[in-house]
């Protein structure tokens, strides 16, 4: 299948993300002096910015590559809300599945600039799980439309923000397997094994670390296999992409046990890459393509935004281009 063909695939599906929703802020400016007050430097605010983040931008990312895309989360009863839902309309994400809680803020990563350098971030948040209460309301929203819909491909994105609990967790599993819908996971180490049984799971490296408590070697092929091997046998999933950095990924599953080489890229800022890799591995899933490609096209895809600074979903049409480059159907096939 030609990179061209397989973006139409993309384009083609619907695809559901529940997770962790969060506001993306950005203050631009320059550093000219340092503070009296402290060793820190001052940034005179020149512009401000805001854009989706955490399982909104994965639902971004699904967006921009064409998938019809549907989002489920918390958010809070604030101002910030109100700009989350005006950038889902903007980018023509369907958002049936946002609730406004009164138990919690809106979570917002507010990043500083200055001359392309990230200065420091500042983060309002609430990590406890959802009561009891705004659990029920929320599983009961997410399966309904997960259940009317029927999506391709059902994303969970876990931030460890408190909206994916071990109940909606096991009850949107459940769900998607009893509706044949795939899962695709990128998970946090606090709810780490309970995602069972699900089709792929995605943790990066410190998440497998932190997920297995031991010390994972990313360079050594036999150190990153064996702790994908252990995390397989305690979660039962289907297939295994494990990010590695500057290592590449790691893929294995169906009969396929592949570490691909990281491209070469001039990396500006890894913020939201994870978001991108699992919202086009999802699409993968979605369009049935062969393990080793999913790995490929993820991988590819999650290299390229790192190109940009701050979190910016994959441009549809610099990625066909690059697969069309580098070959990428060409030469996982023959691999």
């Amino acid at each position: 299948m030609s990179p061209q063909e397989t973006l139409a695939r993309f384009a083609a599906s619907t695809a559901m993300v529940v997770g962790d929703v969060m506001l993306d802020a950005y203050l631009w400016g320059e550093v000219s002096r340092i503070s009296p007050e402290a060793p820190v430097p001052v940034v005179r605010v020149t512009g401000r910015s805001a854009r989706l983040g955490g399982a909104a931008n994965v639902a971004l990312n699904l967006r921009a590559l064409g998938a019809n895309t549907i989002l489920a989360g918390v958010v809070g009863n604030d101002a910030s809300a109100t700009q989350v839902e005006q950038l889902l309309t903007e980018q023509g994400i369907d958002s049936a599945g946002i609730m406004r809680s009164h138990e919690r803020p809106t979570t917002v990563k507010t990043r500083v600039i200055s001359s392309h350098q990230h200065v420091v971030r500042v983060d309002e948040e609430e990590e406890e799980d959802l009561s009891s209460k705004e659990e029920k309301l929320f599983l009961e929203t997410a399966l309904h439309i997960l259940h009317e819909r029927k999506p391709d491909v059902l994303v969970l994105e876990d931030y460890d923000k408190g909206v994916l609990t071990p109940t909606v967790i096991a009850a949107l599993v459940k769900e998607a397997q009893t509706l044949g819908i795939p899962v695709a996971v990128d998970p946090k180490k606090r709810h780490f094994f309970d995602f069972l049984g699900v089709d792929l799971f995605k943790p990066n490296l410190k998440e497998l670390r932190e997920g297995l408590k031991t010390e994972v070697d990313g360079s050594n092929l036999e150190s990153v296999r064996a702790a994908t091997r252990s995390l397989e046998e305690k979660l039962g999933n289907k297939a295994s992409l494990i990010t590695l950095s500057e290592h590449g990924a790691y893929v294995h599953g169906h009969s396929t046990d592949r570490l691909l080489p990281a491209h070469h890229r001039s990396i500006a800022d890894v913020s939201g890459a994870g978001d991108t890799v699992i919202a086009v591995a999802a699409l993968c899933l979605a369009a049935g393509l062969p393990l080793p490609l999913l790995a490929a096209w993820a991988n590819l895809a999650g290299g390229m935004v790192c190109e940009h600074v701050g979190v910016v979903p994959i441009d549809p049409v610099a990625l066909q281009k690059e697969a069309e480059r580098l070959n990428i159907a060409v030469d996982t096939a023959r691999a």
